[in-house]
């Protein structure tokens, strides 16, 4: 008797697929890609699709860093990264106190795969910042192309907290692109004329470079008409820069962070897991067949 197709075995060959990518590398930019992941609405997978993005990338032969910009540190805490208070973080390099190598650590996800996280200390990081000179670049003088020539790192990526402060600003300061993610729900679209008017006063003055290079639809639930709906209007509305893959709305996806994994660790076989996986494909190979413009802020130009 043939044992045939079973939902077990499938699972454990998608599993396989994504622990054991041999022959499916992603390909390398042609420059150093530096992506703010940003929406001032929360719950709406910022943080998840950073630290997942991230893993899929750095699995297939990438190597990329994560900067945690939000002080709850969640990004930190699904990279398994230390970020108790007196951690080297993301706060003291901000503030010119150590280098960005000197918070920079490999995530357990994987050693091409670092983290600058985030600490309580960030929390009164924009009180701090109101007062210095030159308060909106503290991040992008930190990252400079020879700081990240030293971690060697083909991609950055900066997870935001859900507003538009201070530190949000940083970020888009420091990134040539954007990539925001948008939850396919009634509210989805609330909020973002705001993003992108607050994106546009910063490429208007401080850094000329940036622009929206992606969208990405989380939560998406195929049992709803709504999700349809959803889907279709950002897709009308934002055209090419919509990601063809959307991420399913999935348990596996939301415990993933209580386990300090992202959720291709957590299980390498689900929806979940194998959808990031393929965005992040997909934003790989955008990044060679359209090389973003070079990024002009990091050396305060």
């Amino acid at each position: 008797m043939s044992l045939g197709w079973t939902p077990i075995a499938e699972e454990a060959e998608r599993a396989a697929r994504v622990l054991h990518p041999d022959g499916h590398g992603m390909p390398r930019p042609s420059t150093r890609r530096v992506l703010t992941v940003a929406n001032q609405k929360g719950g709406v997978g910022k943080t998840t699709s950073t630290v997942n993005l991230a893993a899929a990338l750095s699995m297939h032969g990438i190597r990329v860093l994560v900067i945690d910009l939000d002080p709850q540190g969640n990004a930190s805490t699904a990279l398994g990264v230390e970020h108790r208070t007196g951690t080297p973080s993301v706060y003291e390099v901000m503030l010119g106190e150590i280098s960005l190598a000197d918070a920079a650590v490999a995530s357990s996800a994987s050693p091409d795969l670092l983290c600058v996280p985030a600490t309580i200390d960030l929390a009164g990081a924009e009180i701090e910042l109101v007062s210095m000179v030159a308060r909106e670049r503290r991040l992008a003088q930190a990252l400079t192309d020879e700081a990240l020539a030293e971690l060697d790192v083909d991609y950055v990526l900066i997870d935001c907290p859900p507003s538009l402060g201070l530190l949000t600003v940083n970020a888009l300061v420091a990134a040539a692109e954007v990539l925001i993610p948008i939850q396919c729900e009634y509210y989805a679209l609330e909020g973002l004329g705001q993003l992108l008017s607050n994106i546009d006063l910063v490429r208007s003055h401080l850094n000329t470079s940036l622009h929206v290079s992606t969208i990405l639809l989380t939560m998406y639930d195929g049992r709803t008409k709504l999700a349809d709906q959803v889907t279709s209007e950002v897709r009308q509305h934002f055209g090419p820069t919509v990601l063809r893959t959307v991420i399913p709305r999935s348990v596996k996806v939301s415990e993933a962070p209580g386990f300090s994994q992202t959720v291709l660790a957590y299980d390498p076989g689900s929806r979940g897991a194998m959808s990031y996986v393929d965005a992040a494909r997909e934003i790989a190979e955008f990044g060679v067949e359209q090389p973003p413009a070079q990024q002009q802020t990091a050396n305060g130009s």
